[in-house]
């Protein structure tokens, strides 16, 4: 109990990442021997045995670039040893057999939503240790807390300010521009929600298309005071004049020049992006290279979702996305004609749209600023897209394994350190995750490189992922070869801090 406690302490020391920025233009890291987080004490006392000891495993830590065989030993919720298998075996009272998988970090989803008793179990599936919902969670953060603390919850859980709930808690129009006293009522309940625990502020212009100017920068001042993101959905989607991807990507850049704030652009595969991924991806690069803190994220799917009744199904939006009918599916696979499309439309029915160019995927994949985040989580309906359930393995098996597009290093960073690193100023508890080193939080997932796979489809979008062969969160085991542990919940609150 000793040894652990200490390593709990001295972790909280643990340095923290590089900036997204910083790592794209710093070299891959490349570590030869396992890292210790500076301060912790050394290596267990001879014939110390460990709570748990992932045994034989490829250990892959992308903040580093540790990548050997090696046993990881973990005592209580913390990481205490990783010994290559060049030396003694650890020796632990539960020992799990990694002999020919990769053990990394676990997943951290960046672009989630509120946990809920079917979508976290397959997010488990799916390797993710921490669900974060940074497109904004409808809720106060202290009562949201208590919600997730007491009914538990298999993986950590934290969120941001939603500023289009606020708006309309406030009764403002998604198409009405707030007034300045309204503005000034926004940003303190912005304030106030962070120094409560979220950790970032998400803003909705397509989907608030009243919000101007004035309210986006108020809430940028916010989150550059708190040391936080603002995390944009973006105002437009697509190529055609008037309102372009172009258009979109100005208002966040131009809202973190005048503002100071850290940006990160929501799926950009399908908001931003679209039929302009090269030029898109391009205009970010540049703002970085300037000097501007800007991240995004993207899924690994060449359709996207949302609601029928939204802003996005306005008139002409067959040309705008250059589909018709036939290319919208309901969850479980029905397609549309332009009768249903009217009758679903009237009920506001969640809707998959084959709308995105396979390159584009490929490219935003591929670029360093661009990390994994699925936009989704599977409700108990399972009225969803495939992605809250397949993002993960899907990026391992499709493009890394099967078409080589990303190395196996590259794509773990986009799913750990890169995430941790857009927001762990803000909320310190990360940088104990993200990382598999000593001192580090014990969450890990385990998976088998030549097996992972997605099998989540628009017809059945709650299948989980295979290949995942073990995660552990926090030390405990919540995913073995067998299933998912129900009876084990040891997912804690990561908030803002400070």
């Amino acid at each position: 109990m000793g040894f652990t406690a200490a390593n709990v302490a001295l972790v909280r020391a643990l340095p923290p990442l590089p900036s997204a920025g910083a790592r794209r233009r710093r070299p891959t890291p490349v570590a030869t021997e396992p890292v210790t987080v500076e301060g912790a004490l050394g290596p267990p006392a001879p014939g110390h045995v460990h709570d748990v000891v992932v045994a034989g495993g490829r250990v892959m830590d992308p903040a580093s670039g540790f990548d050997a065989t090696a046993d990881v030993g973990i005592d209580g919720h913390t990481v205490t040893a990783i010994r290559p298998r060049s030396g003694e075996p650890l020796a632990g009272r539960i020992t799990l057999d990694a002999t020919g998988l990769v053990v990394a970090p676990g997943f951290v989803d960046v672009l989630s939503y509120d946990p809920n008793p079917v979508g976290s179990w397959l997010k488990i599936a799916d390797g993710v240790t921490t669900n974060l919902g940074m497109h904004g969670i409808n809720s106060d953060p202290e009562p949201w807390f208590a919600r997730w603390s007491n009914e538990g919850c298999p993986t950590h859980f934290g969120g941001a300010f939603d500023d289009p709930w606020a708006r309309a808690r406030m009764g403002i129009a998604p198409d009405q521009a707030a007034t300045a006293d309204q503005v000034r009522q926004l940003a303190d309940e912005a304030e106030a929600a962070l120094a409560a625990g979220w950790m970032g502020i998400d803003v909705e212009p397509e989907y608030t298309p009243g919000i101007d100017a004035a309210e986006i920068d108020a809430l940028g001042r916010v989150a550059a005071a708190a040391g936080v993101p603002l995390f944009f959905h973006g105002r437009y989607s697509d190529v055609e004049p008037p309102g372009t991807n172009a258009e979109t990507l100005d208002e966040i850049l131009g809202t973190a020049r005048r503002t100071g704030a850290a940006v990160h652009v929501q799926h950009i595969v399908s908001t931003g992006g679209t039929f302009s991924m090269e030029q898109s991806l391009a205009t970010l690069e540049a703002a970085s290279d300037e000097g501007v803190d800007v991240t995004a994220c993207t899924y690994p799917y060449d359709s996207w979702a949302t609601y029928l009744g939204s802003p996005r199904f306005a008139a002409g939006w067959q040309e705008r996305f250059r589909i018709d009918f036939g290319d919208l599916r309901l969850p479980g696979g029905e397609q549309l004609t332009a009768r249903t499309f009217e009758r679903y439309r009237a009920e506001n029915r969640l809707a998959v749209a084959d709308a995105i160019p396979e390159d584009d995927v490929r490219r935003a994949l591929a670029h360093p600023l661009v990390m994994i985040g699925s936009d989704s989580i599977i409700e108990p309906d399972a009225e969803n897209h495939p992605r809250g359930a397949g993002t993960f393995a899907r990026v391992l098996g499709r493009y890394v394994r099967e078409e080589g597009l990303l190395s196996l290093m590259e794509a773990l960073a986009k799913m750990t350190a890169d995430p941790v690193a857009r927001l762990e100023r803000g909320a310190p508890a990360l940088r104990r995750k993200g990382r598999l080193q000593i001192g580090a939080d014990a969450d890990v997932t385990v998976f088998d490189p030549s097996t992972v796979t997605d099998r989540a489809t628009v017809e059945d979008p709650a299948r989980p992922s295979t290949g995942v062969e073990w995660v552990l969160v926090a030390g405990r085991v919540v995913k073995s070869p067998a299933g998912v542990h129900r009876d084990e919940l040891p997912g804690q609150a990561v908030r803002r801090e400070g």
